[in-house]
This record gives C-alpha cells, sequence and structure tokens, in this order.
C-alpha cells in the first residue's frame, strides 16, 4: 500500500478518494487552482498546493506541473479520479515514466478503449456483441450521410474519443445529418481536441445498463454486478440504481461474463466499466445487450455498487495499483440490497436546466447512517464556481429492495434543501414520485415522454407556502407569535395585523396576517387559512393549519431572498417592502440578457440583421457546454455588446432587439 498519493482532481471524487485514504493511513496531497484556493478537498487533504489560474487547462489537465509537484511532495502514486486526465494514456505513461504509479489501467488499455470505433473492433474480435454500425476512418460527410442512411433511421453520431454526453448527437431524419454531423464535429474538436465520429444504429427503446469490472496485474477479473443508468438527460446521467430492476440471473450472468470477456480482451488492470446499451423493446434477454463503450476509470456512480456488495472500490483501486491481487474472487462476491444515486446538480429546471453558479449560504442534508450517504466537494458557504462542472452533491441510499430504497430517497430529498443557487432538487423528487420509474418502468427516453409531469409546472406559492414564508419573516423579526413584539403592523378593532408582500418571478402576492388568541389568520389573494401550533427552528417550520393539516417546510433566507421547500416543492420568493424597492425590472422584451458567465464562442448575427422569434443568435460556451440563445422576438439587430471568442459577464445585455412596432 502506498504512503502518500497525489489527488489529480477537485471536488466531490477528490473528497471521497480522500476518505479512503484516511482509513487506511495513506497520506493525500491535494491540488488546486485559483478558484479552489478554499475548496472543500484542499481543507481535508494533508497538504496543497497550487498548480494554477482556474481554467482547467492551465491547472488540473497540466499533466508535466501534476508529475513534478508529486515528486516535490514524496507522493508514490497519483489518482486521477474521474475527469480531467484520468483516461489521458499520455499522462498514465508519462506517470510511469517519472516512477510514479498511476491509480489506474496502463496506457495502452486507455488507448484500445478511448477511439469507441477500435474498441467496438476488439470487442468484435473478443465475441462480445456490438450495436450496427459505422467506425470507419473515411470521414467524408457525403459517405457518412450515406452510411447513415443505409443502417436506417434515427442514428446516433458519436465522437470516438467522446464521452460525458460530449460529442454526441441524435439524427431523426436524414435531412437534419449533415448540420447535426457539423455541431457534433464542432463539439468533439473543442472538447478532445479529436473531430473523428462513428455512426450507430439508435434504439428506440434503450436501456443503459452498465457492469463494473476490476482486474489486477496478475491476471484475474471479477464484475461486481450490474447498475441501470437509464435515466438521462442529453446523454448524461441523473438517475443510477444497482442493480438493475427486473433483471434476470441468467442475463445478468451473460452481461457479467461478457464484461469480464472484454477487460481481459484488454489485459485490463484496475476498475472500469463496461457499457451495454439493451434492447428493452425486446425485453431484458441474453442476446438483447450490445457493447457500447469501456470507461478506463473510476464511474461517477460507484457508490451505489459499494452499497450493494459492501466494497470500497477506491481500497481496491489503491491494492491492486500497489500490485496487491484483487481482494476477492467472483464466488466470494455477492448482492446485497438495493441502492439509488441522484445526482443534484446547480442548475434551473424551469430555464432549460441552465447551469447555475453562486454561493451556498444553505446547503442540509439528512444524517448519514446505513440508509443515506453523501458524497460531497461542497459544503454550506462555499461556492459553485463558473469553471467546473456544476455538480453539489451525490445523494445515495440503500436499503433492503427496490421498494424500501425508493421510499429511503424520497424521504432523503425531502430532507435536502439547499439555497443560493437553483437546483434541480424538485425535479429529481418528482422522478422518484412518478408511477412509472417506481414500477421499474424505464428506458433512457423516461425523462423526454414524462417531461410534463417531472419539469416544474410554473404553479405558484400556494396558502402553506406563503404562511411558511410569513412565519419565518415575523420570526425572523422578533415578532413570532408574540403581538406586543410585532413592529411593522397596525390595530384594527383591537386586532393586530401585519401586511406582507412576496414576489415570485412576476407575480405578486399581498396578504394580511392577523394575530388571533390561540395563532394567526392569514389572507390574501391565494384564499384565508387559520395557523396554530406554529413552531420555527432555525428555517424548520412546522404548523398546523385549519386544525387538521400539518405542513413542514424550510425557509432559507438570503437578505430579502426567501427560497421555501415545501411538499416536494421548490419556490424562490422576494419579501418586498413596498417604497423601500423597487419592484419594477429592467430591460424588455427585445433584450438578451447573459444567464451566466462564460466565452462567445460563436455568433450568427450582425447589427442590422433581420431575425424571427426563436432564430439561433449565438453560442455561449460555459460549465463545459454549449448553450444557444435565441431570438426572443421578431425585429431588427439593434446592438450587439461581444464578437466571437469574448468573455461575457453574467447580467451582461449581449443583444438588443428592436420590434416592427418600436
Amino acid at each position: 500500500m502506498f504512503d502518500k498519493i497525489l489527488i489529480a482532481n477537485r471536488g466531490e471524487i477528490a473528497c471521497r478518494i480522500i476518505e479512503t485514504a484516511r482509513r487506511n493511513a495513506v497520506r493525500t496531497v491535494a491540488v488546486y487552482s485559483d478558484a479552489d484556493e478554499h475548496a472543500r478537498h484542499v481543507r481535508l487533504a494533508d497538504e496543497a498546493v497550487h498548480i494554477g489560474a482556474p481554467e482547467a487547462a492551465n491547472s488540473y489537465l497540466k499533466g508535466d506541473l501534476l508529475i513534478e509537484v508529486a515528486k516535490k511532495t514524496g507522493a508514490q502514486g497519483i489518482h486521477p479520479g474521474y475527469g480531467f486526465l484520468s483516461e489521458n494514456a499520455e499522462f498514465a505513461e508519462a506517470c510511469a515514466k517519472a516512477g510514479i504509479t498511476f491509480i489506474g489501467p496502463s496506457a495502452d488499455s486507455i488507448r484500445a478503449m478511448g477511439l469507441k470505433d477500435k474498441a467496438k473492433e476488439l470487442m468484435q474480435e473478443a465475441g462480445v456483441p456490438v450495436v450496427p454500425g459505422y467506425q470507419g476512418k473515411d470521414q467524408d460527410p457525403a459517405l457518412l450521410k450515406s452510411e447513415a442512411d443505409e443502417i436506417g433511421y434515427p442514428v446516433l453520431i458519436k465522437a470516438v474519443a467522446g464521452g460525458g454526453g460530449k460529442g454526441m448527437r441524435l439524427v431523426q431524419k436524414a435531412e437534419d445529418f449533415l448540420s447535426s454531423l457539423e455541431s457534433c464535429q464542432r463539439e468533439a474538436k473543442a472538447s478532445f481536441g479529436n473531430a473523428h465520429v462513428l455512426i450507430e444504429k439508435y434504439l428506440t427503446r434503450p436501456r443503459h445498463i452498465e457492469v463494473q469490472v476490476f482486474a489486477d496485474s496478475h491476471g484475474d477479473a471479477v464484475h461486481l454486478f450490474e447498475r441501470d443508468c437509464s435515466l438521462q438527460r442529453r446523454h448524461q446521467k441523473v438517475v443510477e440504481e444497482a442493480p438493475a430492476p427486473d433483471m434476470p440471473e441468467a442475463v445478468r450472468q451473460a452481461m457479467g461474463e461478457a464484461a469480464v470477456k472484454a477487460a481481459k480482451a484488454i489485459s485490463y488492470c484496475g476498475a472500469g466499466t463496461i457499457e451495454f446499451i439493451v434492447d428493452s423493446g425486446r425485453g431484458l434477454t441474453e442476446d438483447s445487450f450490445y457493447f457500447m463503450e469501456m470507461n478506463t476509470r473510476l464511474q461517477v456512480e460507484h457508490p451505489v455498487t459499494e452499497l450493494i456488495t459492501g466494497q470500497d472500490l477506491v481500497e481496491w483501486q489503491l491494492r491492486v495499483a500497489s500490485g496487491d491481487p484483487l481482494p476477492l474472487s467472483q464466488e466470494q462476491l455477492a448482492l446485497n440490497g438495493h441502492a439509488f444515486e441522484v445526482r443534484l446538480y446547480a442548475e434551473d429546471p424551469a430555464n432549460n436546466f441552465l447551469p447555475q453558479t453562486g454561493t451556498l449560504h444553505h446547503f442540509r442534508t439528512p444524517a448519514r447512517d446505513e440508509h443515506f450517504r453523501l458524497d460531497t466537494g461542497i459544503e454550506e458557504g462555499d461556492e459553485v464556481s463558473i469553471y467546473y462542472d456544476p455538480m453539489i452533491a451525490k445523494l445515495i441510499v440503500w436499503d433492503r429492495t427496490r421498494t424500501g430504497a425508493l421510499r429511503q430517497m424520497a424521504r432523503a430529498l425531502r430532507k435536502t434543501s439547499v439555497a443560493g443557487v437553483r437546483t434541480n432538487l424538485e425535479f429529481l423528487a418528482a422522478i422518484f414520485d412518478h408511477p412509472a420509474f417506481r414500477d421499474g418502468d424505464v428506458d433512457t427516453h423516461f425523462i423526454e415522454h414524462h417531461a410534463e409531469a417531472l419539469l416544474p409546472s410554473g404553479k405558484k406559492a400556494g396558502m402553506e407556502t406563503l404562511a411558511c414564508a410569513a412565519v419565518r419573516i415575523l420570526g425572523r423579526n422578533g415578532e413570532g407569535t408574540d403581538p406586543f413584539g410585532w413592529t411593522d403592523g397596525w390595530r384594527m378593532n383591537m386586532s393586530l395585523k401585519a401586511p406582507l408582500v412576496f414576489l415570485e418571478g412576476e407575480q405578486r402576492h399581498e396578504i394580511i396576517v392577523e394575530y388571533l388568541e390561540n395563532g394567526f389568520r392569514i389572507s390574501g389573494d391565494v384564499g384565508e387559512a387559520s395557523v396554530n401550533h406554529v413552531h420555527d427552528e432555525d428555517g424548520r417550520i412546522f404548523l398546523m393549519m385549519n386544525g387538521d393539516r400539518e405542513v413542514h417546510a424550510t425557509v432559507a433566507e438570503a437578505g430579502k431572498d426567501l427560497t421555501v421547500f415545501c411538499d416536494g416543492r421548490v419556490h424562490y420568493l422576494h419579501h418586498f417592502v413596498p417604497g423601500a424597492e423597487d419592484a419594477e425590472e429592467a430591460g424588455g422584451s427585445g433584450v438578451i440578457v447573459t444567464p451566466m458567465p462564460g466565452k462567445l464562442s460563436r455568433l450568427m448575427v450582425a447589427e442590422g440583421d433581420e431575425v424571427q422569434a426563436g432564430q439561433p443568435l449565438l453560442v455561449l460556451e460555459a460549465m463545459k457546454m454549449e448553450h444557444t440563445l435565441k431570438a426572443p422576438v421578431a425585429g431588427t439587430v439593434e446592438k450587439l455588446s461581444a464578437g466571437e471568442g469574448d468573455q461575457v459577464s453574467d447580467g451582461q445585455v449581449l443583444v438588443k432587439i428592436t420590434e416592427p412596432e418600436q
């Protein structure tokens, strides 16, 4: 076992590796960019070294610098985590040349599986089933289109060096192929430095089921069963579970054996994942799964495998990289229970899942126990940066059955609250409340097909939410349930009343809170209700409405902004004080404002151009993704405030469109 390792990563996975290293008495060296100087992984590590500017290319992707830091600090190995340099063969090779152990597979194995076309050829030779498609060297657009036409639509265009949902386009009909190809190749070139693509037949009701494999340097390999990662949005996983629901034992065995065969075909060593696409329209059978790709690293979703096997996969990595044999044989590994993982993101589902940035002034989750685990690189008071992936945390649950695990996750989501940025928390809760998901009826189109039920409906705050917000405001002002402490109310016929105004987007809620002998009466545009048995413990609200309805909520405050978590819903309110602030918003319908900081990577119009409503105007590159901004109205482009390649700030007016009537 190592004495000291360097972790060439940041955030949640760096913290996760530190946790296992501590248990095994292995000292850790963290690295950090300017943006991560005060990050959680830096606080947890035994020592930390600054490596550069916030941009990953100037810090976490500087392999030569990371190796130099490892040498200077006496680290014997480098753990790459996932992302960044974890699947970079040149970096693995450079580590070996420097006499430092790369805690992962060999450079040859990474290369063998790094290009999807070559990987498919290897798997075919090894007898692993693959999806029909084209993975040739000829990248002429006309040839690629003819191959797609022959395969039959829909098809999937995939960057051979891609991953994480990037460099991938679904094409439903022939006339969209060339434009999708151009977009895919442009993104692939920018993300991976390689525009080469392959074409695959797209299965119309696919499930994404992957198998965790582990191999050592002594020629042994095992699988640690499967994970179902079918719930995806834009090819990125949202919910993962293990084992896969309704998986027949014979299919589990066939899939596991195929995964081990794939690992042995490339003399693999370390942790890896074989991803299969399953044609669920034919049911889960021994001939309905196809090799998709291999991830030559630890996966984001590895915790669900840990919970159902009782194994620490990071510890396995450290032991195998130290030259030890696999800790357990295939016969010694057993399934126990069911686990789910969700990825809590700083993003706005109501605004096309736009990534969010900001400081978490409030972050609460359930206490950790045998049923609940939290993996995170962020704590209350930390910042979600513009430079990296906006994942806040992974919430992981376990129980003896899938039904029990569903209940555990629903409970965990209800007891989680985050404020300071908008998140996908309500979206995740809606997934676990959906009857089809609870029944295990899932495929990779689940979110798309059930979007109306899953996405925030735009329903405004009701009486329960406003009552909780009112109780928090009055309690914060020292007013609470004691009428003589109220400072902004008035008496009318010996009745003490206080007016409150809350803004929710463009909606204005005006309510009157009236003190009664045994509680309050709240009235306004959403109706009227009596409230008693009020309890407010640091934003955790309990109250009884109309004598028979219990309401539990959490209210997080930042100045006059309130985030209310109530009954599975999240509402963003602003306590408006008439006369103290201006409720009118600047701007107009023809103004496009930067939704977040980033780089203007492509500009499609010029000043003076006539545009139609919905027409794409520019592409903003932020949070490692491309975001296309479209014209909100038809009219003439009057002003552009930035050009291609410019960095733009949050809230900057980018485009002003003059409508014809103006």
